[in-house]
């Protein structure tokens, strides 16, 4: 199974696309907040080695910007 956490904050239009796209298509995956939680950024930049949001981390690989995202949930996501 597949490991999924996107990195995200409120007030982020980009991060909004994708959550928005996540809602409308019923997909529930674990999200962090970065500004909420200032160790969720501190991992974020461990594991992409940015802070850069909206991030997916599909089992350990971050994925960047948000149409890639929405793209990687329409070829891989199986509800």
């Amino acid at each position: 199974m597949t490991h999924l956490t996107l990195y995200h904050f409120v007030g982020c239009p980009y991060c909004q696309r994708v959550r928005d796209y996540l809602s409308k298509e019923g997909i529930h995956v674990p999200m962090k907040d970065i500004r909420q939680d200032p160790a969720s950024r501190e991992e974020l930049v461990k594991i992409g080695g940015k802070g850069q949001v909206p991030c997916l981390v599909v089992d350990g690989k971050a994925l960047y910007e948000s149409l890639d995202i929405i793209e990687w949930f329409k070829r891989n996501y199986k509800k």
